[in-house]
């Protein structure tokens, strides 16, 4: 990142990416003949389960089990590793040509892709813990799945490998390096269809990368034409599909986006940048276009109704902009793809919420760009003013389909804890659409409702509307106060991400939306 050298923002300069650089590939040889580092085997229950003799009735623990002179047995038998979902057993072996062997649990059955990804994630620790450079996967129950599935899962598995290894230490002193560096696929065939699966892993898990990097970045790094300038390198990198334009005050302005500027008015140290990042299919026509739309406040104090307390979270509001790091993340990933007969517009209007003297004050009035006005009754529901103006904005490209992702509120945190996103969209065809394209991707969302009753919560006396309803439903509310500024010939979708974009316990990005994003994408492409 460029230009960040100021002596007020602490001389903090990130050291280099560790993006993994891992080798995936399929192999069609016995899982005893493997001879690397470590043997990571999948399980489910079923697999675990023992004869008369004390012996595993599943045919790949058997082998292995024999191969190892029943130290498998014994050693499962001790640690009570029983195949449940999260359990995992890893022994360093001797007379075989690997030197570790792991088994890892998938529960009762394993059939989603959420499943396999938290595999992957699964044994990427271990990987890292034995500091194996190289590993196998193998699934103790493969002989029961179908053909068809096979590619679909080792992707997923891949997927789960990359995020779970990738650390992003660019911004510590003495960072360590990821040591894994080859993947082997044992016994889920091999071909075409699944180096295109494995492939299509690699690029999505690189889009993984890119969004949490840009989440992990403090404030006093990314700031909104930091932002900028990360998206015109995508741009540039891959400008045989997409381009870019960066709208600073003036052109804000004169696109009339009140609502917004009202946001960006108290942050003059770091002024707002509206990015707008077009993909274009390298050949043939265009069938459907496309409109992606993140929320991007790289750093939320909440303005005059400051976040205080320890509950607010103020030290974490560097992971505001984590719906326009999804989007970006997806175009990385989709540039690399470069699916066929769609048109992408993803646009953020990237800014701080700050507080200046000439900020925004509660009671104020701003101006939509579609002539909507907003009485601002919380300077701290700042990201929906932000979104207005740029669903507006998108809605006018002539896009057929809408989503938009946003940590938009806590109330959806309350509602659905931690681990999952809420949607909401008046669009049947788009929910069934988006939720197929999540359940692939192995990403938790739950659909909300948009109760319009609630409306009457959002009505001012002296303008259109106020931007935050009382406490109760605050997520539908924030949904249906985005519903005004998008056109009603467009299907549209509300993504709230607050909880699923950042784990609480570890303090870092989760890379969120992206695997979703990327895969509706491709299923909208001709």
């Amino acid at each position: 990142m460029a230009d960040i050298a100021r002596v007020t923002l602490g001389l903090t300069r990130p050291g280099p990416s560790n993006a993994p650089k891992i080798n995936f590939a399929a192999k069609d040889i016995d899982v005893l003949e493997w001879s690397r580092d470590l043997l990571a085997v999948g399980v489910i229950e079923k697999d675990v389960e023992r004869d008369e003799q004390g012996h595993f009735k599943n045919s790949l623990l058997h082998r292995l089990n024999e191969a190892l002179g029943g130290l498998l047995g014994e050693a499962s038998s001790e640690e009570e590793f029983s195949g449940k979902s999260a359990q995992s057993i890893v022994l360093r072996v001797s007379g075989l040509r690997f030197k570790r062997v792991g088994l890892f649990g998938l529960g009762q059955s394993a059939s989603r892709a959420v499943a396999f990804v938290g595999l992957g994630e699964a044994i990427a620790a271990a990987a890292q813990a034995s500091r194996a450079a190289s590993l196998a996967l193998a699934l103790a129950f493969s002989e029961d799945l179908s053909d068809g599935s096979k590619p679909d899962i080792a992707s997923a598995i891949a997927l789960g490998i990359v995020k779970g290894i990738f650390d992003d230490n660019r911004y510590k002193s003495n960072p360590k390096m990821t040591l894994l560096q080859s993947v082997d696929v044992l016994g889920l065939g091999f071909g075409p269809n699944m180096e295109k699966k494995l492939k299509y892993a690699e690029y999505v898990s690189s889009g993984i990368v890119f969004g949490k990097e840009l989440v992990n970045s403090p404030a006093n790094i990314l700031t909104p034409g930091e932002f900028a300038g990360e998206v015109l390198k995508i741009a540039e990198e891959y400008n045989d599909v997409l381009s870019a334009k960066i709208f600073k005050e003036d052109r804000m302005i004169e696109l009339k986006m009140g609502s917004y500027l009202g946001v960006t008015a108290a942050a003059t140290a770091n002024p707002a940048h509206f990015i707008h990042l077009c993909y274009k299919p390298p050949c043939g026509p265009v069938l459907t276009k496309l409109g992606l739309v993140g929320k991007g406040i790289t750093f939320d104090s909440g303005g005059y109704n400051l976040k205080t307390g320890p509950n607010s979270n103020i030290e974490t509001m560097k992971k505001d902009m984590g719906g326009a790091a999804a989007i970006f993340g997806a175009a990385k990933a989709i540039a690399e793809l470069k699916p066929l007969g769609v048109e992408i517009h993803f646009v953020v209007a990237a800014c701080e919420n700050m507080i200046s003297a000439t900020g925004m004050r509660p009671s104020d009035i701003v101006t939509a760009s579609n002539g909507k006005t907003i009485e601002v009754n919380n300077t701290d529901a700042e990201g929906r003013l932000t979104l207005a103006d740029a669903l507006i904005y998108t809605c006018k490209l002539g896009v057929d389909k809408i989503i938009d992702l946003a940590t938009l509120t806590g109330a959806c945190i309350t509602a659905l804890g931690p681990s999952v996103a809420g949607a909401f969209t008046p669009n049947e065809e788009l929910a069934t659409e988006v939720f197929a394209a999540a359940e692939r991707s192995g990403e938790k969302i739950w659909r909300l409702p948009m109760e319009e009753s609630y409306w009457e919560f959002m009505k001012s006396g002296v303008a259109d509307m106020i931007n935050t309803g009382p406490g109760q439903g605050g997520a539908i509310t924030g949904a249906l106060f985005l519903k005004q500024f998008v056109d009603e010939n467009v299907q549209w979708m509300h993504l709230d991400m607050s909880g699923p974009i950042w784990d609480a316990r570890k303090s870092i990005a989760t890379g969120f939306g992206v695997s979703t994003l990327v895969e509706w994408v491709m299923k909208n492409s001709s």
